[in-house]
């Protein structure tokens, strides 16, 4: 009963937060020409950017996982080191037209990450629910909305708000017809299932991954088309790493409730303290020399969240299964 309870939590919750944050930056994005959000929509997105993108370095204060961490030191720690190291380079000696292009190559690879997450909680989802694996056409469909809905941004960087890059125009409406066929295919693929096997939960999920580039679509406004899926990415990873911290293997009850406590507490000093600095550096994309050289090491950080996060939650591989499956059996299929 408990582990369905905590089942419920993460799906509903999931669905809260990814509705909630694109609804809420539409709702909160500034008027006219404003170039700042206000407060309530800067801590959503503080949260939602910073914060989560500092969690995980709480995978590194987890004995198991530095273990098999330290196995693969090029993905977990080369590689990390060396994208802060070449991103600050660069932010320094570029100039800022050509860094803009730069830019353009990080935003693809972030909101096509956003996408792989959508994914990946649609899989989880179903396999949750014990509906079966997704289907190859479904998983295409999201997929394919993630790719059109990147190239949207990209083709229309004023939503990115860098105005120093090219825009492409022509390929905007281009992106827009594969959003809308590459979403009608996936409601197509899912209303094939069976009934038993597409939930109500697991629905909701699966249709939020294929709506969540929409509001790239609909509105001219950075904030409002842009802001709501930088937060609504980052909630969502907030709310499964809380629930991987806040999960432990099987001790005595009172070790149990002391040693989450004590992950949980971990992770928010990390996430508030080492997002802080994140969000600070993240504003220094107006400086030159070595102020820019902040602001190129703080894109590294978030490129090496990406590529940490491509390896500690591929489920195929064994000891993601293994770790996730004891913080988080309920998520696994596993209800025992």
């Amino acid at each position: 009963m408990r582990r369905t309870a905590l089942r419920g939590v993460w799906l509903v919750g999931t669905l809260l937060l990814t509705l909630g944050s694109l609804v809420g930056a539409v709702l909160l994005a500034p008027a006219g020409d404003a170039t700042a959000p206000g407060p309530a929509l800067g801590g959503l997105l503080f949260l939602g950017s910073s914060v989560h993108v500092a969690s995980t370095g709480w995978f590194y204060t987890v004995p198991q996982v530095r273990r098999h961490l330290r196995a693969s030191p090029g993905r977990y720690l080369v590689a990390p080191v060396a994208l802060v190291a070449v991103m600050a380079l660069l932010a320094a000696v570029v100039p800022q037209r050509p860094f803009a292009l730069l830019l353009l190559a990080f935003f693809g690879w972030q909101f096509f990450h956003f996408q792989k997450q959508n994914l990946g909680l649609a899989a989880l989802a179903s396999s949750a629910y014990r509906c079966g694996p997704l289907r190859p056409g479904e998983r295409r469909a999201i997929t394919a909305t993630g790719l059109a809905g990147t190239l949207g941004l990209l083709s229309h960087p004023a939503l990115l708000q860098l105005t120093e890059a090219p825009r492409l125009g022509t390929l905007f409406p281009v992106a827009a017809g594969g959003y809308a066929l590459a979403a009608g295919y996936g409601a197509v693929q899912w209303l094939r299932r069976p009934a038993p096997e597409r939930p109500a939960a697991v629905s909701g999920i699966y249709l939020t991954a294929l709506a969540f580039f929409l509001p790239v679509f609909l509105f001219t406004s950075p904030y409002a088309a842009v802001a709501g899926l930088t937060a609504a990415h980052g909630y969502q990873y907030l709310l499964i790493v809380g629930l991987v911290a806040g999960g432990a293997a099987r001790r005595q009850r009172q070790e149990q409730i002391q040693v989450r406590l004590l992950s949980l507490a971990v992770l928010l000093n990390i996430g508030l303290f080492l997002g802080l600095g994140l969000n600070l550096a993240s504003h220094l994309h107006t400086g030159t020399g070595p102020v820019r050289a902040v602001y190129g090491a703080y894109l590294g950080m978030v490129m090496a969240h990406f590529v940490v996060d491509a390896g500690l939650w591929r489920l195929r591989d064994e000891f993601p299964r293994r770790f996730l499956g004891e913080r988080l059996p309920y998520l696994l299929g596993r209800q025992g």
